[in-house]
């Protein structure tokens, strides 16, 4: 549609002009300007809609100490910030203003290290990294406990349940006093800690026992444990809250489990190479799990609708963390020996781009300004 641009008390639209020299010239400068204008608008609606749909993706790299910053629209690192020792599990606030991570002076010890041959822990360098969004630094440190892995956050955002994987424990800590409310033993070398939908329940994966450990929110008890596989590590629930699904990374399989009854269903296999199930995220709809296999290399897609594995693609050098963008048509994975952050079109299951962070990335989140 072309615009119609008055001037004076003419209309001024294609072949209608008026006969005078002089007003020609004004009324050529009229329409440059009116042109310039629109131009400008359409421009501007178009960066309005790309801020509106931008959003950043934060990384914990556990081996440089520090939290990369990605702008979406570019796929670029355009912050590093310090956080301290081995940064690894990271959780945002509801309002989107505080980033949360497990900090911890426990020295590295993968699967068949003997850690009597280790340095000594710093136990100083333990607690819960508060990280300020919006001044964009790390701002102090929470106590919670030993070696401290992976956390949630309560339904209210008041509280944070902490894993301890040196102390077999998880902790309770009140984000206003800043303090540990309360510490429960569970199994031993507890990983992955994920809240239920309604905020009601905490499923805490404990490595050695191969069991998943049920904390009661209301009682800050924990009030049942079930077995699942060998090493689980993360635990993802469905939105409705029906069922989890937890990684068994020694056994290369998914448990999925009956999140009503805190009981196990079934086993998800997921074959080749070197896979071993690490970490999940489940999309937006529930509708699709997404696991990574570290030394795998791959991500496995599970159709949460007949709990099957109907696709899997390389992702990168051993992929543990994930993350879904805001709209549910980007995944990215944490690549922890090759130092960089894959970016997956799910529509297409193809890596786009590899993206280099810190060293030894680890977790990370998506979040909208």
């Amino acid at each position: 549609m072309i615009p119609r641009v008055f001037v004076s008390s003419w209309w001024i639209g294609p072949g209608l002009y008026h006969e005078d020299a002089k007003t020609q010239r004004k009324l050529g400068w009229s329409l440059s300007a009116v042109g310039l204008l629109l131009l400008t608008a359409c421009a501007g609606s178009r960066t309005g809609r790309q801020e509106a749909s931008a959003y950043r993706i934060y990384v914990t790299n556990e081996n440089s100490g520090d939290l990369s910053v990605i702008d979406s629209s570019t796929h670029e690192v355009i912050d590093t910030e310090p956080l301290g020792k081995r940064p690894r599990g990271i959780r945002a606030s509801a309002d989107r203003r505080t980033i949360y991570v497990a900090l911890s002076g426990s020295p590295s010890a993968p699967p068949g290290v003997d850690e009597s041959k280790l340095p000594p822990p710093d136990r100083s360098a333990d607690g819960i990294g508060v990280f300020d969004v919006r001044r964009n630094k790390l701002v102090r440190v929470l106590p919670s406990g030993t070696d401290p892995e992976q956390f949630d956050l309560s339904k209210d955002g008041s509280l944070l349940y902490v894993s301890n994987e040196d102390a077999a424990t998880t902790s309770i800590v009140d984000l206003a006093a800043g303090a540990v409310r309360q510490t429960l033993p569970v199994g031993e070398e507890p990983e992955g800690v994920t809240l239920s939908p309604d905020g009601k329940f905490v499923y805490v994966t404990s490595e050695n026992d191969g069991a998943v450990f049920v904390i009661d929110t209301v009682s800050s008890k924990v009030i049942k444990n079930f077995k699942v596989g060998r090493r689980p590590r993360s635990v993802a629930f469905l939105p409705d809250g029906s069922r989890a699904y937890v990684t068994a990374e020694n056994d290369g399989f998914v448990t999925v489990v009956d999140a009503i009854r805190h009981e196990p269903l079934r086993n998800v296999p997921l074959s080749g190479p070197g896979v071993k199930p690490m970490g999940i995220v489940v999309s937006a709809d529930g509708s699709r799990a997404y696991v990574s296999t570290g030394r795998g290399k791959k991500v496995f897609v599970i159709d949460t609708s007949t709990d099957r594995a109907i696709a899997s693609f390389e992702a990168g050098e051993r992929p543990w963390g994930l993350a879904v963008s805001p709209d549910g048509k980007t995944l990215y994975t944490a690549n922890g020996p090759s130092n960089d952050v894959s970016v997956v079109d799910l529509p297409t299951q193809r890596v786009i781009k590899k993206i280099k962070v810190g060293r030894g990335p680890w977790g990370l989140i998506t979040l909208k300004p």
